[in-house]
């Protein structure tokens, strides 16, 4: 287990700065909340939801990371099960991005909503693999993986936030 205990603060970093920011989520709902417009849950599902799950997993991974295993490759291959799962959850919103109709993609967005969150999650399943033969690059994968899914998350938060004060905020109410 002593493969794990150097990386103690840093999980401890990722998971607070992740626990927070799926809080600080919440209120970014609560302003979109303020104003509906027509078809925004659910472009709220196909952007916003992903959001929250990238912060969740972020979570999960630091707290999977400290549970007292026998082994630490044996928390690679709960990172690496993760992994799996966000792989298999993307394509959820990855279809409801598409469904949408409220707002038009661009190259950013389909790079912080599709092709780093497949990235990261990838890189999980991977390390979670690999693990067995090569633990301490597979932790440094479940490192960068959890890093880029935070900072995805944090950038995808913030657009979010951008779009309703810069955009929603400035069109004119339709009057009933």
């Amino acid at each position: 287990m002593s493969a794990l205990n150097e990386w103690d603060s840093f999980y401890v970093i990722v998971g607070s700065a992740a626990g927070a920011l799926i809080g600080l989520q919440f209120v970014v709902m609560t302003l979109i909340a303020e104003r509906p417009q027509p078809g925004l849950s659910e472009a709220g599902r196909a952007f916003a939801t992903p959001t929250v799950v990238h912060f969740g997993a972020c979570l999960l991974l630091s707290a999977l990371v400290r549970v007292p295993w026998p082994a630490a490759v044996h928390a690679a291959w709960a990172a690496g099960a993760t992994g799996v799962c966000g792989l298999l959850y993307m394509a959820v919103p990855v279809a409801r991005m598409r469904r949408q109709r409220v707002y038009q993609m661009d190259l950013e967005d389909r790079v912080f909503h599709v092709l780093l969150p497949f990235a990261a999650y990838g890189l999980l399943t991977l390390s979670g693999l690999l693990a067995q033969w090569h633990l301490e690059p597979a932790l440094f994968g479940i490192g960068a993986a959890a890093l880029i899914l935070l900072f995805v998350g944090i950038h995808n938060a913030w657009d979010a936030v951008a779009y309703q004060v810069y955009v929603l905020r400035n069109k004119p109410t339709q009057e009933p």
